[in-house]
C-alpha cells in the first residue's frame, strides 16, 4: 500500500483513531508503510492489520499477535487492549473496501482491468499479468482473490509504480460485481462466459448473466468491454455498456479471432491470432493445456490490443506465458510415464466437459482415466448435470471413470445407462477409496484427469497421485 497516516486512513474509512493507552492525537500522524493484512501471521514491520469478524474466527483476538509480528496499527470494530493504535469502524470488511478505493483514487496513472465469467477467470488473470508486463508493472491477485475481501486486498498492493491492476471479480448473487466495481472501477472489462457455475445460488442462467454483466455496466465512456463472441449470452452484453466493445472468439462475430486451432500431443493449443491491425495473423503456441485456453488467450489479446500493444508482441507474450495458479490443468509427468492432470480447484459442467476433451487429446493411444468428484452449487440441476457428464465420459471413450462421493454418484449412473460395462465406471465413497483403487490399478503410461469442485477435495488426491512412487519403487 502507498504510505498513509493513521488520520488519513481514518478519514478514508469513516472511522476514528482510538488509543486508550497512548496519545491518540500523536498517533494520528503515525504512518502505515507496510502491507494491509487480514492474517496476523502475515503482518510485517509497518503493516496495518484488519480485524474481520468471520464465521469461525474473530480477528480482534489476533490484534496483539499482529502487533508482535510488526503491525503498527489495526482496523477494528471495537477497541482492543494492545500496544498499537487502532482505527475503529462499524464494519471492518466494508472499511477495507473504502480504504482500497481511497488508495486507488491516489493512483491516476493506473489502469484497472476487471475479469469475470463462470469459468476461466483465474487463468485469464494470470495470462494478463504476464502479457501486459511490457506496459509496466502489473498487479494481479494470487490464486482466486475475487471476493469482497480479496479484491480490496489486491488493490492495496498497488503503488505509484503500478501501471495495470488486474482484478478478478466473482459473484454469489446480483449486486456483488457492482460492489466490487465500486472498490476498483475498471477501465477495461472482460466477460469470458456465462455457464452453469453457481446455479444453486443464482437460480438460472439469466440471473447469472445479469450479475456478470454488471462489469460492463460499470465501464466508462471511452473504456473497453472485451466480450466472448462465441457465447451468445455474453455477446448481448454489448447493449449494456457505454464503453467501446471488442468481440473476441472463433466465430464470425469476432474482431479478434483464433484461426487454425490445433492441439499437440500434450494437449497444448496453437493458433493464428487474427486482429484488425494484423489480418494475416501472428502465431501463438500456448504452454497451457486444453483447447478451452484459446478463449482465455483471445480475451487477453483483446485487452492488450485495447491498451496499445502490437499483435506480434501479444502473440509472443502469450506463447511465453506459464500457468501460475495451482490445480488448474496442472500436469505432472511421473517417472514411470504416467501423466496426472490435477484440475480440481473448481468444477462446473462446462469446465468438466472441456477438461475431458483435453484428457482425450492427450491420450495418443494411452489408457485414460477420469477421476471426477462433485460439481457443487448446481441447485436443482445437480442430478441431471452429473448424469450428463457420466454419459459424455462414455461417448468420449474414456477408458476408466472413477466417481468419488455421494453427490457425484449420478455420474456413475449416467455412464452405466449410456453403456459403460465391465467395471469401466465405478463409484467410490471418498477420496481415500479412490486413492486405494488407483494405486492398485494404474499402469505406467496412463493419463489421469482429477476434476472436482474445490470443496470436494480431490486436488489433494491429484497431488498424492502426482507424488506417488511408480510401482516397484518403494522406499528401503
Amino acid at each position: 500500500m502507498i504510505p498513509m497516516t493513521l488520520a488519513e486512513i481514518a478519514d478514508a474509512v469513516g472511522g476514528e483513531v482510538d488509543d486508550t493507552a497512548q496519545d491518540s492525537a500523536q498517533h494520528a500522524g503515525l504512518r502505515v508503510t507496510g502491507p494491509v493484512v487480514i492474517d496476523s501471521r502475515l503482518a510485517v514491520d509497518g503493516a496495518l492489520f484488519v480485524a474481520r469478524v468471520g464465521a469461525e474466527r474473530d480477528g480482534h483476538d489476533y490484534v496483539v499477535s499482529a502487533a508482535k509480528m510488526g503491525a503498527v496499527a489495526a482496523l477494528v470494530e471495537r477497541p482492543v487492549r494492545a500496544s498499537i493504535p487502532q482505527v475503529v469502524v462499524g464494519d471492518s470488511e466494508g472499511a477495507l473496501g473504502r480504504l482500497a478505493r481511497s488508495v486507488l483514487d491516489r493512483l491516476p496513472q493506473l489502469t484497472v482491468v476487471g475479469v469475470t465469467g463462470s469459468s476461466g477467470k483465474t487463468t485469464t488473470k494470470d495470462l494478463l499479468s504476464q502479457v501486459l508486463a511490457p506496459l509496466g508493472p502489473v498487479v494481479a491477485p494470487p490464486g482466486s482473490y475475487n471476493t469482497e475481501v480479496g479484491v480490496p486486498l489486491t488493490v492495496l498492493t498497488a503503488d505509484e509504480s503500478t501501471r495495470t491492476l488486474v482484478v478478478e471479480m466473482g459473484a454469489r448473487g446480483v449486486g456483488h460485481i457492482r460492489y466490487l466495481c465500486g472498490i476498483a472501477p475498471p477501465r477495461a472489462g472482460v466477460v469470458l462466459n456465462v455457464g452453469s457455475a453457481h446455479l444453486g445460488e443464482f437460480g438460472d442462467r439469466d440471473t447469472v448473466a445479469r450479475a456478470k454483466g454488471e462489469l460492463v455496466e460499470a465501464l466508462p465512456l471511452g473504456g473497453i468491454a472485451v466480450l466472448n463472441a462465441d457465447d451468445p449470452v455474453v455477446r448481448r452484453m454489448a447493449e449494456r455498456t457505454a464503453a467501446n466493445v471488442l468481440m473476441v472468439g472463433e466465430s464470425v462475430h469476432a474482431e479478434v479471432r483464433a484461426e487454425n486451432v490445433q492441439l499437440d500431443k500434450t494437449g497444448r493449443p496453437s493458433f493464428t491470432l487474427v486482429t484488425p491491425e494484423n489480418p494475416s495473423g501472428a502465431g501463438v503456441a500456448l504452454k497451457l493445456v486444453g483447447e478451452h485456453q484459446v478463449s482465455n488467450a483471445l480475451a487477453v489479446a483483446g485487452v492488450a490490443l485495447a491498451l496499445g500493444m502490437k499483435p506480434d508482441v501479444i502473440a509472443s507474450q502469450l506463447s511465453a506465458a506459464k500457468a501460475l495458479s495451482r490445480w488448474r490443468m496442472e500436469v505432472t509427468e511421473r517417472p514411470d510415464g504416467t501423466t496426472i492432470v490435477n484440475d480440481a480447484y473448481n468444477a462446473n459442467p462446462e469446465a468438466v466437459r472441456a477438461a475431458l476433451k483435453s484428457l482425450m487429446s492427450m491420450a495418443t493411444g494411452r489408457r485414460t482415466w477420469a477421476v471426477l468428484g462433485e460439481m457443487l452449487e448446481l441447485g436443482d440441476a445437480s442430478a441431471a448435470e452429473h448424469d450428463a457428464i457420466g454419459r459424455l465420459v462414455v461417448r468420449l471413450n474414456v477408458d476408466r471413470l472413477v466417481v468419488v462421493g455421494e453427490g457425484a454418484r449420478p455420474m456413475h449412473q449416467g455412464a452405466t445407462l449410456e453403456g459403460s460395462w465391465a467395471g469401466e465406471s465405478v463409484w467410490v465413497p471418498d477420496r481415500e477409496a479412490a486413492e486405494e483403487l488407483l494405486t492398485k490399478e494404474l499402469r505406467a503410461g496412463d493419463v489421469v484427469l482429477v476434476k472436482s469442485s474445490r470443496d470436494a477435495g480431490l486436488r489433494v488426491l491429484g497431488e498424492r497421485l502426482a507424488e506417488a512412487a511408480p510401482a516397484g519403487e518403494g522406499t528401503a
